[in-house]
């Protein structure tokens, strides 16, 4: 099975899903499906064997929860990384148009995940009035790491939503920005494959 990076979405061929959908999935996702809607590349388990292990995450009025499927490789037509904040904005609240501009002067190449991301992707209603703004930024390095966690702590302070965004190495490696600044000696990083406490020092090795 290939490598996939964190967040990525994978575009399906539409006779493949009713080989991964199950009774209790089936309406919704036939739906799904019928809408060209992506899923999102999930973390492994053990008996996904040689599947690509993928979710499609509801929105709350269809029950807010992620269905977990097991793709064939060869059922994927294409990836695509998490959307571009710059293309998502237009589907965020008014209230948050003036942190999403500070936010992309910051890093015109900062892409989301979570709710803003489908609501973008799918045109559902996934966002809440306690919703987080889910963000990616790319690091090529610890002091760059340690520029942007700086920046979102002062757009943080401001902003009507919780930023919670995530710095990811070049390796894939992705740590949470408010951690990172932290200092802490340890730090919880994730990539597809795994997650575990790390040196600090050693996630931009």
């Amino acid at each position: 099975m290939a490598n996939f990076a964190r967040h990525t979405l994978v575009h399906i061929a539409p006779d493949a899903w009713a080989t991964m959908i199950g009774n209790e999935e089936a309406t919704i996702l036939r739906d799904w499906a019928a809408q060209g809607r992506p899923a999102i590349v999930r973390r492994a388990l053990c008996d996904d064997a040689d599947a690509v292990p993928i979710g499609v995450p509801l929105p709350p009025a269809l029950g807010k929860r992620r269905i977990g499927l097991r793709c064939p490789p060869e059922a994927i037509i294409r990836t695509a990384p998490p959307p571009l904040l710059q293309d998502a904005a237009i589907a965020a609240p008014k209230s948050w148009q003036v942190t999403i501009a500070t936010l992309l002067l910051a890093d015109p190449e900062v892409r989301c995940f979570g709710g803003l991301a489908w609501q973008h992707l799918t045109g559902l209603g996934y966002l809440q009035e306690s919703s987080d703004i889910d963000l990616v930024l790319k690091c090529p390095d610890a002091a760059t790491a340690d520029a942007r966690a700086a920046t979102l702590a002062g757009i943080d302070a401001d902003a009507p939503m919780r930023i919670d965004a995530e710095l990811v190495a070049p390796d894939g490696a992705a740590v949470q920005w408010r951690e990172w600044l932290s200092g802490a000696p340890e730090i919880l990083a994730k990539r597809h494959d795994w997650a575990r406490l790390i040196d600090h020092t050693a996630v931009f090795a």
